[in-house]
C-alpha cells in the first residue's frame, strides 16, 4: 500500500506544484489504484510514475471545486486510448453533480469511453459507509468547507496470520499440499499418525491500516473523526502559523490546525497538501520543522498523555475510537 502525490497545490497550479490529486496504490492488495480528487493536469503527472491508467479502478471526489475536477474529463478520455490493454469499468464516488460534470463534458467534447463509469453519488443524508469489499471499507463524513465536501476513510480489513514455516518443517512436516492445507486453517495428519493443529502454526491476524484522506476544510471535529487511529492522515494545509483567521472565512485550514488534528485523533503519520503558492520554499522548510517539532512534543509528550486522560477529552476520544467499530 502506497500513497502518491500527483498534485499538492491549492486553487490554481504552480511551477512546483500541480493542482490536487492523490493516488492511493493498493497493487499489492488488490491489483489496483485509486485515485482521489483529479484536479486539472492529473493524466500529465501520471505519466511521470508507474502507474498504469488502466490499473485506476476507482476515483473518489471530496467536492466540486474546480482545482479538483477538471482533470476528470482528460484522466477519462486518455483511460480509453490504451487500446493494447483490456478496457476495465471505472467507478466514481462522489457528491451530486459528480455524475452531471463528466457527462456533460464527456458529450460536448465528442468523446466516446469503451468502458462503462458507474457513478455513486451522495449529499448530506446519504454519507456514512459507502463501499465494502472483502479487503476494505470505505466511509465519507461532510467537512467544513465553503460548499460540500467529504473527507473519506479507508480501513484495510484484519489480514490473515502467517503461516510459520521454519516450525512446521521442525515438526516433521513436509513442504507440499499439507502447507496449504494448514495455511487455510485445516488440521492435518502425519503419516506417522502426529496431528498437526493449523491453529498452532498460523500467527493472530493482523490489523489492516487506515488511511484518512480529507478534502478542504475549517478544522473541524469530523475530521478528528475520520482520523482517529489512522496510520496516515493527509490532511490540507493552505495557510500557515497566524493565518487561521483568513484560512476560516475560505474555508481552510493552517498546517498548526492540520497538526492540532492528527494530535487529538492519534494519527500516526500526518501528510499535508493543498498548499498555498504564497508558500515559498524557505517558508515552507520552516513550516515542515515547525510540524515536527509540535507533532513530536504533542504525541509523545506528558501533555499528549494528560490529554487522552483527563475526563471530558477521555470521552471524547472513546467515542471517536469506538465510532467506526
Amino acid at each position: 500500500m502506497d500513497i502518491q502525490f500527483l498534485g499538492t497545490g491549492a486553487g490554481q497550479p504552480s511551477k512546483a506544484r500541480n493542482v490536487s490529486s492523490l493516488a492511493l496504490k493498493l497493487l499489492d492488495e488488490i491489483n489496483e489504484v485509486w485515485l482521489f480528487d483529479c484536479g486539472e493536469g492529473t493524466q500529465n503527472r501520471i505519466l511521470e510514475t508507474t502507474i498504469r491508467p488502466r490499473k485506476v479502478s476507482k476515483i473518489f471526489i471530496t467536492h466540486l471545486h474546480g482545482d479538483h475536477i477538471f482533470g476528470l474529463p482528460g484522466f477519462l478520455s486518455s483511460r480509453a486510448f490504451q487500446a493494447n490493454e483490456e478496457q476495465t469499468d471505472l467507478e466514481i464516488y462522489g457528491p451530486q453533480g459528480i455524475k452531471s460534470f463528466v457527462l456533460t463534458s464527456l458529450r460536448v467534447s465528442g468523446s466516446r469511453l469503451p468502458y462503462r463509469i458507474h457513478f455513486h453519488e451522495f449529499d448530506q443524508d446519504s454519507l456514512g459507509k459507502i463501499l465494502e469489499t472483502d479487503k476494505f471499507t470505505v466511509y465519507a463524513e461532510e467537512l467544513d468547507h465553503t460548499i460540500f465536501c467529504v473527507g473519506y476513510r479507508v480501513i484495510q480489513k484484519d489480514l490473515e496470520g502467517t503461516l510459520d514455516a521454519e516450525k512446521l518443517k521442525a515438526a516433521g512436516v513436509p513442504f507440499g499440499p499439507l502447507f496449504g492445507k494448514i495455511k487455510n486453517g485445516q488440521d492435518v495428519v502425519l503419516e506417522d499418525g502426529t496431528e498437526i493443529k493449523a491453529a498452532d502454526y498460523i500467527s493472530a491476524p493482523r490489523p489492516g491500516k487506515i488511511i484518512t484522506i480529507l478534502g478542504d476544510t475549517r478544522k473541524t471535529d469530523a475530521s478528528v473523526r475520520l482520523a482517529v487511529n489512522a496510520d496516515v492522515l493527509v490532511h490540507e494545509s493552505t495557510y500557515g502559523k497566524g493565518d487561521e483567521k483568513i484560512a476560516r472565512n475560505h474555508g481552510h485550514s493552517t498546517n498548526m490546525q492540520a497538526a492540532q488534528v492528527a494530535v487529538e485523533a492519534g494519527a500516526k503519520r500526518l501528510l499535508l497538501n493543498h498548499i498555498s503558492a504564497r508558500f515559498l520554499s524557505k517558508i515552507l522548510a520552516n513550516s515542515r520543522k515547525m510540524l515536527l517539532v509540535f507533532l513530536k512534543m504533542s504525541m509523545w509528550s506528558k501533555t499528549w498523555k494528560k490529554w487522552k486522560s483527563s475526563s471530558h477529552r477521555k470521552d471524547k476520544y472513546a467515542y471517536y475510537s469506538h465510532y467506526w467499530s
